[in-house]
């Protein structure tokens, strides 16, 4: 029996939820692999852990998947991310062949899928998954609104203090 896209995506939240523990924005990404049922990996965003700016969930998850398939072209394979993709992660999205990209909430500041320059869209795209919005998508924005407003408000003085 083939899992559905929430409970695929449940597995992507629990990812996130691990990055916001490590202080990271919490971004959760897998790839799925539709022919064995099974997921390849799951991985969580990292860029403050490895000092690396191109360490999004995506990027990460793509990079496992391709040494665990020993080879960059991840043709077939399902990826699922808890926010809509950045354009570098799209573009990687694109370059690796990706059968099917599945995301919960929507990014209209820093999104390149549905938002800003919509990726997938352009002519230079030279290939596009097939893409599916919204999965789990108040889940998503829940944890990031929290993570963000816990931030926040941690960042600012004490009231006696300003």
């Amino acid at each position: 029996m083939q899992p559905d896209d929430e409970t695929l995506m449940r597995a992507a939240l629990a990812q996130a939820r691990n990055a916001a523990g490590a202080g990271e924005a919490p971004i959760g990404a897998l790839i799925y692999d539709p022919s064995s049922k099974t997921i390849v990996t799951a991985q969580r965003n990292s860029p403050i852990a490895l000092s690396d700016p191109c360490a999004h969930a995506e990027i990460l998850a793509l990079r496992a998947a391709g040494r665990a398939r020993g080879n960059y072209r991840l043709t077939g394979l399902w990826l699922y991310a808890t926010l809509e993709p950045c354009a570098m992660c799209a573009g990687a999205i694109s370059h690796a062949r990706i059968g099917r990209l599945i995301y919960g909430a929507d990014d209209a500041k820093g999104g390149a899928v549905a938002h800003g320059p919509q990726f997938f869209a352009q002519p230079t795209c030279h290939w596009r998954p097939e893409v599916t919005a919204g999965v789990l998508a108040g889940d998503s924005a829940a944890l990031l609104r929290d993570f963000f407003r816990a931030r926040r408000k941690k960042a600012q003085p004490a009231p006696d203090e300003a």
